[in-house]
């Protein structure tokens, strides 16, 4: 199969579905890491450049906030929104300098967090009025924690919103463990953590006829990272809802669904491949990203620990000014090459790099 020609910039619409059909199709998938400022989105950009293939950039609330200013008043969501959209126009400026695709997305949004994306769909339909295209490639719902029904109406309501700027909506069926941005699911009953394929069909046959989605669905997935044995992943499950969907529909299309893993962060890589061929087109990533971004600093702070202690005087002699060493720019930037460095290395575990031709 010929590699897939895919343009800088913000990918959207159509286009969207296309690459999730040739991951479906190659068995690989985009790693989605979550970032939190001009400079965790700039490693991401740089790792896509490097792997040759797309990006799927993603805030979650708490992440747009930060991007924001933690200082700032949150009253409805504002600063959250505002943190989300200046993110949005970073990312959009900077992704053909960079020459790279980016799937530009927010991540779990509970029911107490719509007002941050009804925030964001306001700018994305007036940027779509001003531009023709949607300022986000897509959004997340995660009604997980509610009943079934309640999630997919929910979900029905938002994606007729979204489908009218060709937006995609990515839901979650089934919840994924651990804690992440302050939602923890750390105690919950083990059984939660395994969607059941019925729930997802009875979410294609609602949203399909709607718009374009992507499944969350939990086959054991948690946030974190946890000793080996403490996370039991059931890949399987992946596989009996695409064929339960494909046969119950009278499909011919092989893995009808777009399947989102979530959690990668500590997976085994044998895992990640057999979802791969289940469907799975993109993978989230944080924790292991934010610990690739901190580690170098830690080091840096280690190893220049003489120099850093006031602005003048270090080993080399007491009137020696520190300016170069103290300067965030020699840090920060060590942490961005740390977080390439582990999206580089995702990549390759989900088939993706270099799987691409970027012109």
């Amino acid at each position: 199969m010929a590699k897939m020609n895919v343009k800088p910039g913000i990918v959207t619409g159509s286009q969207l579905q296309e690459i999730f059909e040739y991951c479906k199709e190659t068995k690989c998938a985009l790693p989605a890491v979550n970032v939190i400022s001009s400079s965790s989105i700039n490693a991401a950009m740089l790792s896509a450049r490097q792997a040759n293939a797309p990006i799927i950039i993603q805030f979650s609330n708490g992440g747009a906030l930060f991007n924001a200013g933690k200082y700032l008043d949150n009253t409805n969501e504002r600063a959250a929104v505002a943190g989300g959209v200046a993110g949005a126009h970073h990312i959009r400026i900077l992704a053909e300098l960079y020459n790279v695709p980016v799937i530009l997305h927010t991540d779990h949004c509970a029911r107490k967090l719509l007002p941050w994306v009804d925030g964001l769909l306001d700018a994305g339909e007036e940027y779509y009025r001003q531009t023709g295209k949607p300022l986000y490639s897509s959004h997340m719902l995660d009604l997980s924690e509610e009943d079934l029904e309640e999630n997919i109406a929910t979900s029905a309501k938002y994606l007729e919103r979204m489908a009218k700027i060709e937006m995609t909506l990515e839901i979650e069926l089934g919840i994924t463990g651990g804690e992440e941005d302050g939602v923890d699911n750390s105690n919950v009953d083990s059984s939660r953590l395994y969607t059941q394929p019925e729930d997802v069909l009875k979410a294609y046959d609602v949203l399909k006829p709607i718009g374009n989605f992507t499944v969350a669905a939990s086959f054991g997935n948690t946030h974190g990272v946890y000793k080996p044995g403490n996370v039991k992943l059931r890949p399987e499950i992946l596989k009996q809802s695409q064929e339960l969907v494909r046969k119950e529909r009278g499909l011919s299309q092989e893995k009808p669904l777009d399947l989102v893993f979530h959690g990668g962060s500590g997976s085994e890589v044998a895992k990640i491949t057999e979802s791969l061929g289940y469907g799975v087109v993109k993978m989230n990533i944080d924790t292991d990203t934010q610990w690739a971004y901190t580690r170098p600093v830690r080091e840096y702070m280690d190893k220049y620990h003489d120099y850093l202690m006031a602005q003048i005087g270090n080993p080399e002699g007491d009137d020696k000014p520190n300016k170069k060493r103290i300067d965030p720019r020699a840090w920060v930037v060590e942490g961005e090459k740390g977080m390439a460095e582990r999206l580089v290395e995702a990549y390759k575990n989900l088939n993706s790099f270099g799987q691409f031709d970027l012109g």
